[in-house]
């Protein structure tokens, strides 16, 4: 660990950091300045200069470098996002969690790593929480201990706080990058073959229905976001999510987000409401970022009515668990009909379902492409037309039922 980052962490400069929080809030009160209204270079400028004008003052021990990182950090908590901003600030950070004080952890490349960062309490986190919720008029606090919001760059926030979470303020940013991931960087990272996205480039040319399926963060919303860009540019395309994450690159997309209850537990709108809704706005197909509820059967039936080539993705371990989770979502949504009457709507509906995993490696693969069969006797024919084999590290073409 660099001296750095031993300063960093140390009680003292926590203590030293919280001191001169508090001094430069009663200096700009004082003075009257809104350095949230100043221009970055300015307000660094000014900072420095008052770190460095109290350190005289009060003759604290530290050189020169030590009151420069103590000047960027207190920076950071004025106009910043406190010890997560240089975290924010890195390209290579996918997700972001804060555990507690002294536990902040990133994933980087598929991996969480332990940060030399920490808080000095939990009202640090808290107030940190509240800075990054306040612009999107959020609120966390005893009455609403829970809160997922989407940041303007994209990025998704979970803040959950006692008493639902037990030992303290826990804090979650699933981080997005701001360009979408190329074909030639999945080839180049092996994560998928030439073949396979020719083949999928075509299945989405000729307006197949398709669902990505995958576990928690194994690249589900970024495969279909990747996949999306070879819809013609001629079509109307509505997108349909919880918290807004594709990034399409395309001519006529239509926007839609669902939204929470308030404060009274009312005006919610939910997924099935956007579904339905997008279905009298003209679609000529419809993206749902994620199908985890009672829209599966409004889905299920526009790709049933003439909403070809529409797509969505679904958390499921396998082709097949996934169309037990459709089951399972449809029973939840109130289904009536036999489990056969399902599954003819499913093979109706669905041409094609492709599974990406994220392996123990870290490393985000897609495992197979599987085209959606005929009912058998009691059962949906699955055929795969490309599985990952691991031995040869190659993707391989089937032609077999599953």
């Amino acid at each position: 660990m660099s001296a750095d980052s031993n300063f960093r962490l140390s009680d003292r400069y926590q203590q030293l950091k919280g001191q001169l929080h508090l001094h430069l809030i009663r200096l700009l009160e004082d003075r009257g300045i809104l350095i949230n209204e100043w221009s970055d270079a300015k307000a660094a400028e000014f900072i420095r200069g008052q770190v460095r004008a109290y350190v005289n003052e009060n003759r604290v021990p530290i050189n020169q470098a030590e009151t420069t990182l103590l000047a960027d950090d207190t920076l950071d908590e004025l106009v910043g996002f406190g010890p997560l901003q240089q975290l924010i600030e890195q390209d290579d950070v996918d997700d972001i969690v804060v555990n507690g004080p002294n536990s902040v952890y990133t994933e980087r490349g598929g991996r969480l790593v332990s940060e030399a960062v920490r808080f000095s309490s939990n009202a640090h986190i808290l107030r940190v929480a509240q800075r990054i919720l306040a612009p999107l008029g959020r609120r966390l606090d005893e009455s609403t201990p829970m809160v997922d919001a989407r940041l303007p760059d994209g990025s998704r926030v979970n803040a959950i706080i006692p008493p639902l979470a037990l030992d303290g303020p826990c804090l979650s940013i699933r981080r997005f990058s701001k360009q979408a991931l190329t074909e030639a960087e999945l080839i180049d990272s092996g994560s998928v073959s030439q073949d396979v996205l020719d083949f999928l480039r075509a299945s989405v040319e000729a307006r197949e229905n398709i669902i990505v399926v995958g576990g928690t963060g194994s690249g589900k919303t970024t495969f279909l976001n990747m996949i999306s860009q070879w819809i013609a540019e001629s079509e109307r395309i509505l997108t349909i999510e919880d918290a807004a994450e594709l990034r399409l690159h395309h001519g006529h997309v239509v926007r839609l987000e669902t939204r929470p209850p308030n404060l009274e537990g009312e005006r919610a709108v939910s997924a099935r409401d956007l579904v339905r809704n997008a279905l009298r706005m003209r679609p000529d197909r419809i993206i749902v970022g994620e199908v985890r509820g009672d829209e599966v059967l409004d889905m299920l039936q526009a790709m049933n009515t003439g909403h070809d080539g529409s797509m969505t993705t679904l958390h499921a371990n396998s082709p097949r668990d996934a169309i037990h989770r459709l089951q399972l979502l449809a029973g939840f949504a109130g289904f009536a009909g036999d489990e056969r009457n399902f599954l003819h709507q499913v093979a109706s509906a669905i041409d094609m379902i492709v599974h990406v995993a994220r392996l123990a490696d870290g490393q985000r693969r897609l495992l197979s492409v599987q085209r959606v069969g005929v009912m058998g006797d009691h059962t949906l024919e699955l055929v795969p037309e490309f599985v990952f084999d691991a031995d040869s590290g190659e993707h391989l073409r089937y032609g077999r039922a599953a």
